[in-house]
């Protein structure tokens, strides 16, 4: 089965996979790229890291090179609306 690594970009900083993940092909490595961003947004929110225009890319790589990249763009921006109604 090939291996592919999974680089992670979020701005001007980059996160290299060295280790990578044995999978059975590129449907099951997007897969994979796209799970890691949920993963990532989650933590995002847990962490009320806020920002407008938030970028995140994950670079899937194989042994050759690059094979495809999964990116995603969001805001995290809070806001007062005033008191709700009970």
């Amino acid at each position: 089965m090939p291996r592919y690594y999974f680089d992670v970009r979020e701005g001007d900083d980059v996160t290299s996979d060295d280790e990578g993940l044995e999978l059975s092909g590129i449907e099951a490595a997007w897969v994979e790229a796209a799970h890691s961003l949920a993963d990532i947004l989650r933590d995002a929110v847990r962490t009320r890291r806020q920002g407008a225009d938030h970028r995140i890319v994950v670079e899937v790589r194989d042994g050759t090179g690059p094979v495809l990249a999964v990116t995603v763009t969001f805001e995290a921006e809070w806001r007062a609306i005033g008191r709700l109604s009970q």
